[in-house]
């Protein structure tokens, strides 16, 4: 039975509703699953810092990363023991075990980062722990079957040893291609994505792709580019949303990036929806 993949934004984390996690729960008792989650909003409720824009660094190519020192990794792992304590007691009310991993366990692995960032109008050459995956080690999700979830912290280590922040949606596909997961799901605070103010229930991966290069801008941006690394690497489909996990796998609502080229781009059913998304 192949494996799915849910990503868990950081900024939606608190509003998904007790029907949702009943939603999972049955899911995850008849397949395997794994929960990867982002942490942007519980690390903004921990300090005020981490809400300045200062905190936010933009390289030479126009992209964003949060600024990630040693003291930034302490502070992600402080806040994703109480994410995954949360997590594990929702689920365990509801007959599913948890197990916890950090990515910097020997489960996924990233190359240099980028080292020149814009501050102020100056290009600057900074200590930023990030990194692009480049590996991910599925044998690390040994325990990886139905009625027991992995919850991972995207975290990686790098070709010095170090612990690098990464990017949670593209950490997210790229554990998804590893395991042979058929679906990856990334559920955030938005119902669809849109595109010329219109929501979006299915979308080939090439139109999704030249979306993401000319109108799509932040958080949307980068889960697109995760759904295309994701389809790249063998997974069937990618769903954008907000709704119950079975209900965004069955096409009832968000929206369903494909390889193959979608036969229309057909409107979802909540006009309401919005493109913003908040960071991870």
């Amino acid at each position: 039975m192949s494996p799915i993949v849910v990503k868990l934004g950081g900024s939606c984390l608190d509003d998904l509703a007790g029907a949702w996690w009943n939603d999972l729960a049955v899911h995850a008792a008849e397949h395997p699953v794994v929960l990867v989650h982002g942490w942007s909003k519980p690390l903004k409720q921990l300090s005020s810092r981490y809400s300045d824009p200062s905190a936010i660094l933009r390289d030479r190519y126009g992209n964003q990363s949060r600024w990630t020192t040693t003291e930034v990794i302490e502070d992600i792992k402080t806040v994703s023991t109480v994410m995954a304590d949360d997590v594990a007691t929702r689920l365990e009310y509801r007959g599913i075990t948890l197990e916890r991993k950090l990515g910097s366990d020997g489960l996924v692995y990233a190359g240099p980062g980028e080292r020149w960032w814009w501050q102020g109008k100056q290009l600057v050459e900074l200590e930023n722990l990030v990194g692009p995956i480049t590996k991910v080690e599925p044998s690390v999700l040994k325990n990886l079957r139905p009625g027991h979830v992995y919850l991972v912290t995207p975290l990686a280590s790098n070709e010095l040893g170090q612990e690098v922040n990464t990017d949670a949606d593209r950490a997210a596909a790229a554990i998804a291609g590893a395991i042979g997961a058929t679906n990856l799901v990334l559920v955030t605070d938005v119902a669809h994505l849109l595109i010329d103010d219109q929501p979006v229930s299915r979308i080939d991966a090439d139109a999704a792709a030249a979306f993401r290069d000319k109108g799509a801008t932040g958080g949307m941006r980068k889960k697109l580019r995760a759904a295309g690394e994701a389809l790249e690497q063998g997974v069937a489909e990618v769903v954008i949303g907000s709704a119950p996990v079975s209900d965004l796998l069955a096409g009832r609502t968000g929206t369903v990036i494909t390889r193959a080229p979608a036969s229309e781009l057909a409107p979802g059913r909540d006009g309401t929806a919005t493109q913003a998304l908040k960071e991870q």
